[in-house]
């Protein structure tokens, strides 16, 4: 209800045009379309209709608005209205707006569901934009793009703003933005509360290379002072009226879903995009992600995490490393190059994250997609420090394992890397539960190739024997030096989440061989758990390091989960 206790109308928003069919209608706006076939009344029906919705007469369908002799109290018009009106507003066609009083903004208009109420919520605490000199030329433009939506701001000088910077406050209860100019482009934050978006802005501007201090320097970019005002105003407005945020987390695959995205935008070649902000001031007091449900997933949080400008870690990229035999991920450490191997790409990247991410921590942690997956890690990466050790039981014969498609697959391509020709490879089992371990050597050499812990002896065969193809891929084709990450089986049931293999594939398929191995491992986790108790607790900085206890807190936020490593991982 209005304030004059008048029920609000139902209006057409403006923009939408329609088009006659031969049979039917075609309507559009903003933000939605719909085309009606059937009927050749269609148009006339619309005529008559858009005509109490209170359509311009450019929205009319055809040179004749006359409703072609249709009487609105027959019954069937009736109908007929009642389903085409359910049409439009199905496809956000139509709004209820106030009955008397000032029209909302066109803006409002054709986006919000209720624009009475937006307009509402925005004249209620109108804008209030904050610059060390409101009249500098970032300050000016976010101020003329609100005045420019109808809405009449407030200016305040506030000389402890750095002079790039324009923080901007509306709505009840209030939020804000922050904009800014930066060496090679600008920013805006997403919309938070006033009190954090300061912190927030000072954190971006820090990782994208601080704010500018010069006008001229602004002056000299009008365009993309203009974008950044514009996406500023645009923002702080939605988030003011209730209206979602123009970053569209939920459809942009490379925004987290719940979690702050930032504009980002570059002055040379110009252009702009939202980036995620995983690593703000108020990560660790965010409610964390659930854990990844699948591979996807898991690697769209790699991808937040690892952001060429706005990430925490370098991102893992197989760059000009071969994908044949098996693939290589590479990416730069605190403890120098790493390079990860595994059947596929993406499974590589993730394994090579999750190592890379160990060892910004410290390398004294195990990190995981998620609870299940940082707990197959470190019970694997427990057992297989015995195993390498020889500190298990008798070795099995070869035929328990050597039909396997996958063992004797990556057997042979073992074989074909110079110097590995003779390289050997033991299975023992664990204890006497479903647990064996498998661990690759050349005779007489102390180093090991390959190692793997797995519930049945061909699985810890091929992922031993896998593991030594691509650490000798790794050697010949790597950065000097680089780190080995291999790929481990308690990353199968990410891989195997959702997907479907082919009825007529066996073993020898990747994806039938890891679908397997996701199976089997909760057997494989309770043996594990018998044999060596259960998996470490929650990992803590050493020392208190704060940098470690931030990067952690990243992760937490980001559904990852950090365990205290087992043991010290070579």
């Amino acid at each position: 209800m209005t304030a004059a206790g008048e029920p609000p109308a139902v209006r057409l928003r403006p923009g939408v045009a329609a088009t006659p069919l031969r049979a039917g209608l075609h309507l559009r706006g903003r933000d939605g379309s719909v085309t009606l076939e059937g009927s050749r009344a269609l148009p006339a029906l619309w005529n008559l209709l858009a005509d109490r919705l209170g359509a311009e007469p450019a929205t009319l369908a055809g040179a004749a608005h006359r409703p072609g002799g249709l009487d609105p109290a027959d019954p069937r018009v009736a109908t007929a209205l009642d389903g085409l009106t359910a049409q439009l507003r199905a496809h956000g066609l139509v709004a209820e707006f106030p009955a008397g009083g000032q029209a909302p903004a066109a803006w409002l208009a054709a986006s919000a569901d209720r624009p009475g109420a937006a307009a509402a919520a925005l004249a209620a605490a109108p804008p209030v934009v904050t610059a060390a000199d409101p009249d500098a030329p970032l300050a000016a433009a976010l101020l003329r793009a609100l005045h420019r939506a109808g809405i009449r701001p407030e200016a305040r000088a506030d000389g402890s703003l750095p002079p790039g910077l324009v923080a901007a406050a509306a709505g009840v209860p209030p939020v804000a933005v922050a904009a800014g100019r930066t060496a090679g482009g600008g920013f805006v934050t997403a919309p938070t509360s006033p009190e954090r978006v300061r912190a927030d802005a000072e954190a971006v501007a820090a990782r994208l290379g601080d704010t500018v201090e010069d006008p001229a320097a602004e002056r000299a970019a009008d365009g993309l002072t203009a974008l950044l005002a514009g996406a500023a105003a645009q923002r702080l407005l939605c988030a003011a009226a209730g209206l979602p945020d123009p970053a569209g987390a939920e459809e942009d695959p490379l925004l987290l879903p719940d979690r702050p995205a930032v504009l980002v935008a570059e002055a040379a070649p110009p252009r702009a995009s939202y980036r995620p902000w995983v690593a703000g001031p108020a990560a660790a007091s965010e409610p964390a992600l659930p854990a990844a449900a699948d591979l996807a997933e898991a690697l769209r949080r790699v991808a937040a995490l690892t952001d060429p400008r706005l990430g925490v870690f370098d991102a893992p990229l197989p760059g000009r490393l071969p994908q044949l035999p098996a693939a290589l991920a590479a990416c730069p450490t605190p403890a120098g190059p790493l390079v990860a191997g595994a059947p596929r790409a993406d499974l590589a990247r993730l394994t090579a994250a999750c190592r890379a991410a160990e060892l910004r921590l410290g390398g004294a942690a195990v990190v995981g997609a998620g609870p299940a997956h940082a707990r197959g890690r470190a019970l694997r990466r427990a057992a297989l420090a015995g195993a390498e050790r020889g500190d298990t039981g008798p070795a099995l014969p070869e035929e328990v394992w050597h039909r396997h498609p996958q063992a004797r697959h990556w057997r042979k391509v073992l074989n074909g890397f110079a110097g590995h020709a003779e390289a050997r490879l033991t299975v023992r089992r664990l204890g006497g539960g479903q647990a064996y371990a498998a661990v690759v050597r050349v005779p007489g050499a102390s180093a090991v190739l390959g190692s793997a812990v797995e519930a049945t002896p061909a699985d810890a065969a091929a992922m031993a024997l896998l593991g030594a193809v691509t650490r000798a891929m790794a050697a010949g084709h790597g950065p000097a030096g680089a780190a080995h990450a291999p790929f481990g089986g308690a990353e199968a049931p990410l891989a195997a989440a959702g997907a479907a293999p082919a009825a007529w594939a066996d073993e020898g398929w990747t994806d039938v061989w890891l679908a397997g191995i996701a199976r089997r491992e909760p057997a494989l986790t309770a043996a594990l758990t018998r044999l060596a108790g259960p998996a470490p607790g929650p990992w803590l900085p050493p020392g208190g390091d704060p940098g470690a206890a931030r990067t952690a807190a990243v992760l937490h936020s980001c559904g990852f989960t950090v365990l205290a490593d087992p043991k010290e991982s070579p």
